[in-house]
């Protein structure tokens, strides 16, 4: 079959096994096609992790393309029907690690920025493309390094595309608009341990904690709003015991989320949680973790820039949503940019046998051509 620029690029990118942390020359294929068509190319690594700023132009407005180049590990490689690495098209699918997230938005974002550069040399302010090797990881020293330098020279971004795939059922059906606030706990609940035929001489963890936890499950932290779910908590582990059936535990250890709305903040999370458990007199630590801030982008230049974009491609009436888990969106709005997520469809993320519609891929570079230029063209 005949391959369209933006399908050779993502099996040029497909080809590399770039999994967490590692980037594999994934960077450099992008930035050798972006230093031609004029973008300053800055590599930034900290730690085991590579980082790409490209710029082109010196002014504001900025818009900015950000993704990752970090894959997930494959999982069993007998599971998978061809090489996770060897990207192999069949029945109309592409298929590989990362093919849906996220080295076909790459690969559309940089043909994008080569066309319209093409027939727009002299637009309006920059366009500039933030990309990281540790989305996937512990998301230390990526996305969040690389805003930290930029902030620390004055050098703002104005609107940020991030290239997660956000699909459902149809290329463009679903922009994600912003992400709940991921707050994570682990809940050491201390009892005392003994024998179970013993009870008196000992303190079950589990039981003194049980109505606590059931408090914790059935509270309503709050409802939502017009672009946020309700807040969700979620239990995640749960561990206690020496694996005898004659031994009542001397701790119990509970690990849970919340993906929580603009409704609450962190902190009045942790007070809510705090107060159930001092409710029942329970002797625990507990060792908080924010992942991410919640944030949003409300309707404007941005989300309509995209939302008439998709509309004029593919003549889909895009939906907007903050659902999902977190991006690297969360490091980039606090910055005050306005940040989108716009993708591929996000049905096998993640997944053995993962896989793109690659009549999906010219679309989606033609949907990031047509956003740049009603932000960036002269008219």
């Amino acid at each position: 079959m005949n391959h369209s620029d933006t399908l050779e690029l993502s099996l040029q990118l497909l080809r590399q096994p770039s999994v967490t942390p590692v980037d594999h020359d994934c960077q450099k294929i992008m930035a050798e096609r972006l230093e031609k068509v004029g973008f300053k190319i800055e590599n930034m690594r900290f730690d085991d992790v590579d980082n790409l700023w490209a710029r082109r132009g010196t002014e504001h407005p900025v818009f900015c393309f950000a993704g990752h180049t970090d894959v997930v590990p494959t999982g069993h490689l007998d599971a998978w029907n061809s090489d996770p690495f060897l990207p192999s098209i069949r029945d109309g699918k592409l298929y590989g690690r990362g093919s849906a997230d996220m080295k076909t938005a790459l690969a559309a974002m940089v043909v994008a920025s080569e066309r319209f550069v093409a027939k727009h040399p002299d637009h309006k302010g920059s366009i500039a493309f933030l990309i990281t090797s540790d989305e996937e990881g512990p998301s230390i020293n990526g996305t969040v390094k690389v805003v930290e330098t930029l902030e620390a020279r004055n050098e703002k971004m104005t609107w940020c595309l991030v290239g997660e795939p956000s699909s459902t059922n149809t290329l463009g059906d679903i922009i994600k608009n912003g992400r709940r606030g991921s707050l994570n706990a682990v809940l050491t609940v201390h009892g005392k341990q003994g024998h179970v035929a013993y009870p008196h001489l000992a303190q079950n963890p589990i039981h003194l904690a049980s109505k606590a936890i059931n408090d914790l499950c059935e509270t309503v932290w709050d409802h939502g709003n017009e672009y946020f779910p309700a807040t969700s908590f979620q239990i995640s582990n749960i561990q206690a015991g020496t694996g005898a059936t004659n031994v009542v535990p001397g701790t119990l250890k509970v690990t849970f989320n919340f993906r929580y709305s603009t409704e609450v903040t962190a902190d009045e999370l942790k007070q809510r949680v705090l107060a159930i458990l001092d409710k029942y007199n329970l002797s625990y630590d507990i060792n908080w973790t924010l992942s991410g801030l919640p944030f949003l982008t409300p309707v404007g230049e941005l989300v309509n820039a995209a939302t008439t974009a998709i509309k004029n491609v593919v003549n889909v009436d895009a939906e907007l949503s903050t659902s999902g888990g977190t991006s690297d969106g969360r490091f980039i709005a606090p910055t005050g940019a306005q940040v989108l997520e716009l993708g591929v469809l996000n049905a096998t993320i993640h997944q053995i046998n993962e896989h793109v519609n690659v009549d999906d891929l010219d679309p989606l570079a033609e949907i990031y051509e047509q956003i740049l230029i009603e932000l960036l063209a002269l008219k």
